[in-house]
């Protein structure tokens, strides 16, 4: 979802450029939400890789119903099997393609030397913006949200309540153990950001995730459980849209965020911000890390901790300073 939340910046920004082109963005059916308020030439077209486009049949199919749309053009902004797959098809015909570029070898150099003796490699959205302006398109991005009108229907805001003082939301949870801020420490940034007055809206999903997010809702004044009651991705980002911060881990919840221009305080354990995953738009400053040479362990999160400590990096971070850094910044803006 992260790497799809990405593009539409991108995306959004070529059709504004270009608003006689017309734009087709394939990708699953759930993330069609984050595009639906882009301009009109772009349509959204979501597919079901495990069910209607399933193996080789499956992709054989897709490519034929890509050439029935008559494209001139094919940008792959995945570079995985299935688009390498559909690029060779392509091969055979007119359509011409370029393919991302995802810096493997620096990302590894990174991961084996460590950030400190390491550049800062581009973003995923400029990586994105290359594989366009290799077929041609010239432009800059250009993007704030993708709302122009961020009021909350009802059913949103029967679950919000009515705006009053500052709205924190909290994403606790990503991919991998990696990326996960201790249990104990994020209740306690919960804890101390109800004490303080804020009114913290909780994000997740599945069971496990919804369980622990209830307890803290029904132990901390002030607290609301989202998971499983906002219905559906667009609601998600109208509610997040009015938050005043998120501080969300290196997962989807930090890009989601940035599509709706909400400020991010992001949590970095194993990763790290200079393998380009930063969300888009978001401040230095706001980032939260430890430094410590072992890090980033792994690009993804997905490799165990190298330390015997098991995740110094999380286990260090002060979560005191990342309530005071809300609370000073909103008290500065109401200046």
């Amino acid at each position: 979802m992260g790497d799809v939340a990405m593009c539409v910046p991108v995306v959004w920004s070529l059709a504004e450029k270009y608003n006689d082109l017309e734009i087709i963005f394939m990708s699953r059916k759930n993330f069609a939400p984050m595009f639906a308020s882009c301009p009109q030439n772009v349509k959204y077209v979501g597919i079901d890789l495990k069910k209607d486009y399933k193996g080789i049949a499956g992709l054989n199919r897709l490519y034929k119903e890509i050439r029935a749309m008559h494209v001139d053009a094919y940008a792959d902004f995945h570079d995985v099997l299935r688009t390498k797959y559909l690029r060779f098809r392509s091969l055979f015909s007119s359509i011409k393609t370029q393919k991302i570029d995802k810096g493997r070898a620096d990302k590894k150099r990174l991961v084996n030397k460590g950030a400190d003796n390491c550049d800062t490699l581009p973003t995923t959205i400029e990586r994105y913006t290359d594989v366009l302006r290799k077929l041609g398109f010239n432009f800059q991005i250009d993007f704030k949200s993708i709302f122009t009108d961020n009021t909350m229907p009802q059913d949103v805001a029967a679950v919000a309540g009515t705006k009053q003082g500052v709205w924190v939301g909290v994403a606790p949870f990503a991919a991998h153990k990696g990326k996960i801020l201790p249990m104990e420490k994020t209740e306690a940034l919960v804890k101390s950001l109800s004490e303080k007055g804020a009114k913290v809206f909780l994000f997740g999903a599945g069971e496990k995730e919804k369980a622990i997010l209830e307890a803290w809702q029904n132990q901390y004044p002030n607290t609301v459980n989202t998971a499983g009651k906002l219905g559906g991705l667009k609601n998600e980002l109208l509610l997040i849209s009015n938050l005043d911060f998120m501080v969300s881990m290196d997962s989807a919840n930090m890009h989601l965020a940035s599509l709706v221009g909400t400020r991010v305080i992001s949590v970095w354990g194993a990763t790290h911000p200079k393998a380009g995953f930063l969300g888009y738009g978001q401040q230095e400053s706001d980032i939260v890390q430890t430094p410590l040479p072992c890090r980033p362990c792994s690009i993804y999160g997905n490799k165990e901790c190298r330390l015997q400590s098991k995740y110094k990096c999380l286990y260090d971070i002060d979560v005191q300073a990342i309530v005071d850094k809300i609370f000073q910044s909103a008290q500065e803006s109401s200046h």
